[in-house]
């Protein structure tokens, strides 16, 4: 590139800051544009749409050239971060008037996906996450670190599981992964990671363990790691240096806007793997995109960036000890109690800015005046918000604890308010470096700087008509030029008459000219009061940015009082809109749902379209064997189930009419079907191996929902795998009091139904259906008892497969269903000769009196009918109820079915 063009100052100048940023694209300032050349400018004008030129085209290899307006750089930056790249900012750091030959330009800013902090690049309501991840061989240990940099949150974990930081990141998303150089095939980024945008740097200046924790120390103001929980903890400070270090590269500063670090305890919360976030679809879609169609659209009712970030973070991360999410409960049920207060409380709320990213830019003096601006209005809310809460109409003792405590330690913030609003202006400049930001009364000197820059040439004539009132010159002129200046006039005939203090600048014909020494000042003062009126203004700008930063604490505590706010009230307005309920969690293990629905199927459907179902699980139905035909609904209970668990572990009500929720610590899903061709895994392949991890990691509290395991192989090997899989689930924790895994266990094989009775905990539930007049009507419907068939062909027909297809279908069938018959025989036997080898379950013995089911199979289990007769709850219905549920029986069980 050097070779190939005439090296003129300014391309040397530019080469040499090139050079440090091999892998960003540099923006040059010159004059009023920033350009960019060479491969930068071919990029950027792809990317951005930008007209390509050429620098010097008579040259023998002209310099690919491109630029913007330097006002319009906040406008095209983001742009190429969104899309990955990193943006290098050289400014001038002199005025070309004072320059003396070439320009003096220096790197001010290095822009980056994971550490920018400006709103344009951001997403209010999401975090903007940088990661640093490291692995240590010979410990076989790792850590995981992340900072959201627009907040100076930061937080990290340390694993034995390569698996599990991976999955962490996957959680996380961070915009860019920091990996040390020489890691290897291990920290290799994993095929379905691949928008994750990994950054290699070298080991020796970022992963240094030593001066890892010198930088922890020096930016976290303390003098041992064990205050920040890091103590004995290596690998994790290993990433925590890191993030340090690139903090410090791409700011040009020291992250001391950093919260103190607070490691993440994973015994605390409930753990929600990347594959059953996706599979609840909690953030996206399973097409990957976001907005309607999730969970978190459904429920998120947050008027503040900040409450909206920590609804993202309360779903990530569910609390699974009972005493936070009781008290988040009674905040809920308090607001959700009094929905006047609720309405006020959250009008008010629309008036408060991001407090924590105005914050976290002032200190990092890159805030602009419109920042101070929105920070001043986001303040004089403060007491507002302050006085409407603690009106309580006489309701003082109805006010939860957490809420009590709240109002004790709320600050108002209203010195600082008032300090801002008697500073700026309401509407000032862009920026900081042209005057118009202060108001008049601020500063004296900056008073008479604007005066004089404003007013000065009244203060002149004010003067000029002083002087004639004085010595009585009625005939004094008052003029101007370019050599001269301000200037008084006296005709020849009344030149004696002027006073002494008038200094003879210039003799004319027609007559004398002047100047007097307070004219002079006036016109000197004049000539560089607005220079030194926008000299003065910068000066008195970064001064009240120094104070604003210096109250950062404040700040960011109150942000998180906010949050928790803007918390609380989401989800009481959600409860009150969507018509939700408050659920009761205990450590126990069973969970009971009346009424349960889908939030976000009801939301698209509407709540009128919605068939809500009635869920139990205890000792004698901890696995849930549900069968019913496609199209039915099963995989929306199995999905309804976990995110109505998730949601009571977020303190949040839940779409019931009644709800019990035995405490969770994680969830596992198997749901839908899915292939890797990267990595050369086929859907079955992919099935096989998230259920591995399911039963290797599921535990006594766990809950696992599992939809048609085995279903991507023959129909003999899925059967034998479901089977065992089922077993697996009921025998875990064998020896302890409670054996079995709380399953939801969706399935096509109805030879599994046989095992209801047997095998201890399995319970058979089943999506109705009903036909009439040879159509298939979806009940929606979740009812004990097994399905009797599939309806597989019946699904087909309605989806448009050709008649004389289906009716060929229908012919096969049938043949198949003879063959079956016979088959069928010696299931029974074949079943508990299966059971009889399997270790450690209590299996009911065989010479109990069977009842008929379809197939000529025999169980011993009671008809449906009875079991929900033994389920309801009598005084508890009302007589409307009562007859609802007569219907419902009816339709159900009472043109077809026989009591035994």
């Amino acid at each position: 590139m050097e070779k190939n063009i005439k090296l003129t100052p300014m391309f040397e100048q530019y080469l040499g800051v090139k050079k440090d940023y091999p892998d960003a694209l540099l923006f040059f300032r010159m004059g009023d544009f920033f350009e960019l050349f060479f491969e930068d400018a071919e990029i950027a004008a792809k990317e951005l749409q930008l007209t390509l030129t050429a620098r010097n085209p008579n040259i023998e290899s002209p310099v690919p050239m491109c630029g913007i307006p330097h006002h319009s750089l906040d406008t095209y930056v983001p742009q190429l971060l969104e899309k990955g790249y990193k943006v290098v900012i050289c400014d001038q750091v002199e005025s070309s008037k004072e320059a003396q030959g070439l320009v003096k330009r220096a790197v001010t800013r290095v822009l980056t996906p994971g550490t920018v902090v400006e709103d344009l690049s951001l997403n209010q309501k999401k975090h903007n996450y940088l990661g640093a991840l490291y692995w240590n061989n010979e410990k076989n240990s790792g850590g995981l670190a992340w900072v959201d940099n627009s907040t100076g949150s930061w937080s990290g974990l340390q694993s034995r599981k390569i698996a599990e930081l991976w999955q962490w990141v996957q959680k996380l998303s961070p915009k860019e992964l920091l990996l040390p150089q020489e890691a290897g095939s291990i920290l290799k980024i994993p095929p379905h990671l691949e928008n994750i945008q990994p950054f290699y740097v070298p080991l020796n200046n970022f992963f240094t363990l030593k001066t890892a924790a010198e930088r922890i120390l020096k930016v976290q103001g303390v003098r041992e790691l064990s205050a920040l929980g890091l103590a004995g903890k290596d690998e994790l400070i290993r990433a925590c240096g890191a993030l340090l270090s690139y903090l410090e590269q791409t700011q040009r500063q020291e992250a001391g806007h950093l919260s103190p670090f607070v490691p993440t305890d994973l015994g605390r919360y409930l753990i929600i793997d990347e594959i059953t976030e996706r599979n609840l679809e909690i953030f996206q879609r399973l097409d990957g995109k976001k907005g309607m169609g999730t969970l978190l659209q459904a429920l998120d009712e947050t008027i503040t960036p900040m409450g909206g970030r920590l609804l993202e973070e309360r779903l990530r991360q569910p609390w699974r000890e009972s005493s936070p999410i009781l008290e988040t409960q009674a905040q809920v049920q308090y607001f959700y109690n009094q929905p006047e207060k609720l309405d006020a409380v959250r009008k008010l709320l629309k008036s408060v800015y991001d407090l924590e990213r105005l914050s976290t830019r002032i200190c990092l003096n890159r805030a602009y005046p419109k920042d101070f601006v929105a920070l001043g209005q986001s303040l004089a809310a403060l007491p507002l918000l302050c006085e409407t809460l603690r009106n309580t109409d006489k309701e003082t003792e109805a006010q939860p604890p957490a809420l009590k405590n709240m109002l004790r330690n709320w600050d108002n913030l209203t010195d600082v308010c008032a300090l801002l609003k008697n500073a700026l202006r309401e509407n000032p400049p862009p920026v900081i470096t042209e005057g118009a930001l202060f108001k008049p009364g601020y500063n004296q000197e900056l008073d008479e700087l604007i005066d004089l820059a404003e007013h000065g040439e009244t203060r002149i004539h004010a003067l000029w008509e002083k002087e004639k009132d004085t010595h009585n010159l009625p005939k004094l002129k008052l003029g101007q030029n370019r050599i001269f200046g301000y200037y008084f006039e006296l005709g020849h005939n009344f030149s004696d008459r002027a006073p002494e203090h008038f200094v003879r600048r210039q003799t004319l014909a027609g007559g004398e000219r002047y100047t007097t020494t307070e004219l002079g000042e006036l016109e000197e003062k004049m000539m560089f009061a607005a220079e030194k009126r926008n000299n003065l203004e910068y000066a008195l700008f970064q001064e009240l940015r120094n104070t604003i930063a210096a109250l950062r604490s404040r700040f960011m505590y109150m942000a998180q009082v906010i949050a928790a706010l803007d918390y609380w009230l989401c989800l009481a307005q959600c409860a009150r809109l969507k018509g939700w309920i408050k659920p009761l969690v205990h450590n126990g293990r069973e969970i009971k749902i009346r009424q349960g629905r889908h939030p976000v199927v009801e939301e698209i459907q509407g709540k009128g379209n919605f068939i809500p179902n009635d869920l139990f699980m205890d000792e004698r139905r901890k696995i849930l064997l549900i069968t019913g035909p496609n199209m039915s609904g099963k995989s929306t209970v199995l999905r309804q189930t976990a995110i109505i668990c998730l949601l009571a572990q977020i303190g949040s009500f839940v779409p019931a009419t009644e709800a019990e929720i035995g405490l969770i610590d994680r969830i596992f899903s198997r749901v839908g079907a899915s292939d890797n061709l990267a990595k050369g895994q086929s859907t079955f392949m992919v099935e096989m191996m998230e259920t591995a991890r399911i039963l290797r990691q599921a535990g006594k509290r766990s809950l696992v929902i599992l939809d048609e395991i085995g279903r991507g192989t023959s129909t003999y090997d899925g059967l034998a795998l479901a089977w065992a899989v089922l077993e697996e689930l009921c025998r875990r924790n064998a020896a302890g009091s409670e054996p079995g895994i709380r399953t939801l266990f969706a399935t096509h094989y109805h030879e599994l139904t046989a095992l209801e009775g047997t095998l201890p905990g399995v319970h058979n539930m089943n999506v109705a259906i009903r036909e009439m007049n040879g159509e298939l009507i979806f009940l929606r419907r979740l009812v004990p008892g097994p399905s009797s068939r599939s309806y597989g062909i019946e699904v087909a027909r309605l989806a448009g497969v050709p008649a004389p297809v289906v009716q060929r279908a229908r012919n096969i069938l049938e043949n198949l269903d003879k063959r079956q018959k016979a088959l069928d025989v010696n299931f029974n036997a074949v079943k508990e000769q299966q059971l009889q080898m399997l270790p450690g379950l209590n299996v009911a013995p065989s010479d109990e009196k069977p009842a008929q089911v379809s197939g000529g199979r025999e169980k011993s289990v009671p008809h449906p009918l009875l079991v929900v007769l033994h389920d309801l709850e009598i005084e508890q219905i009302s007589p409307m109820q009562a007859l609802g549920i007569l219907h419902e029986w009816k339709k159900l069980w009472g043109e077809h079915e026989e009591l035994h």
